[in-house]
């Protein structure tokens, strides 16, 4: 069974719709962080929340390591 040209054209777009959801959902989730942290948590810097070495840290503080 060979896929045809409009069978790959489909597939090729379905992928492409999957791939900048995800991408939008990232967005929308960095977005929701940046606000939470600044607003809501009184963090200094909203960027702040998107470093590894604030992730660590807030990891350390539930595993207690």
């Amino acid at each position: 069974m060979t896929m045809n040209r409009d069978t790959m054209l489909y597939v090729g777009r379905q992928l492409l719709f999957v791939f900048l959801i995800l991408i939008l959902a990232f967005i929308i989730f960095a977005i929701g962080l940046m606000v939470g942290y600044s607003v809501v948590g009184d963090g200094d810097n909203a960027m702040s929340i998107l470093s590894l070495d604030k992730w660590q840290e807030i990891i350390s503080k539930f595993t207690g390591k």
